[in-house]
């Protein structure tokens, strides 16, 4: 991996976790943001015992300017300046629009997009003036380019579509400091968030008809998405910036109708 940090943000579970993981078996120093402490202490000491340089838990509020500032400041004190950042942290709570309280619909925008924005502000001050450049990945979904049939996700959708964007644009305005930007859009994954809105006595059923829906016909490990997130924060992806890599086991290829 090159010099210097990389931060993960959601990095106590899921995709998060094994992004964590794979970037410290490659011997990189890792940052986990979460406001899950426990769990992501527990990434962290993993990262360490598979190989991390150094892996250290941080509790970060991805929607509280303040603490993201703060933290990431601490992150470049004790790991070294960003090299990458996976902008993960997300929640997905449900309902129709015409029922959604405006609280509910703050909390999965400012958890999804605006942690998102602010955490990205305050890497990208943090690689501009380190003057090495540097790989951001963000978490979109297929959600921001399609609706997703069983309904009810409007705000996670529009947090994901306006990530989608930000990301374009991001790696527009920052090329010229050598600074890439791209997304990762995963499908269907065995995480928490998974099953946020599904009851768990309905997750068999659930899981079994999502499988047979997806033209791959399983759920996506965590470490499946989380290789294509690795990649996209190596050098072997010098050339990538301003893209999406879908990793959705076919999910935005197939139409809906069975006909």
């Amino acid at each position: 991996m090159s010099l210097g940090s990389y931060v993960v943000t959601g990095g106590s579970s899921g995709i998060g976790r094994a992004a964590a993981l794979l970037l410290a078996e490659k011997g990189g120093s890792v940052g986990i943001l979460d406001v899950q402490d426990d769990a992501a202490e527990d990434t962290a000491q993993e990262a360490r015992r598979i190989g991390a340089a150094d892996a250290r838990a941080y509790h970060c509020d991805v929607t509280d300017e303040a603490e993201v500032q703060a933290t990431l400041a601490k992150v470049r004190t004790e790991l070294g300046a960003p090299r990458g950042l996976f902008a993960n942290a997300g929640i997905d709570r449900g309902g129709l629009l015409h029922e959604l309280s405006l609280a509910r619909w703050e909390s999965v925008i400012q958890t999804n997009l605006t942690g998102v924005f602010l955490t990205c502000k305050h890497v990208l001050a943090a690689m501009i003036d380190a003057g090495n450049g540097g790989s951001i990945v963000c978490t979109s979904s297929p959600g921001g380019f399609v609706a997703f049939s069983a309904g009810g996700a409007a705000a996670y959708s529009a947090s994901k579509g306006g990530i989608s964007s930000l990301v374009r644009c991001m790696a527009v305005d920052y090329a010229q400091y050598g600074i890439r930007v791209n997304a990762v859009v995963p499908g269907p994954t065995e995480t928490p968030l998974m099953w946020a809105n599904v009851p768990e006595g309905e997750r068999a059923r659930v899981r079994e008809t999502v499988s047979a829906e997806t033209p791959l016909g399983r759920l996506a490990d965590p470490s499946e998405p989380a290789q294509a997130v690795v990649w996209l924060l190596s050098d072997a992806a010098s050339y990538v910036t301003g893209s999406h890599l879908i990793c959705d086991g076919g999910v935005l290829a197939k139409a809906a109708l069975s006909v």
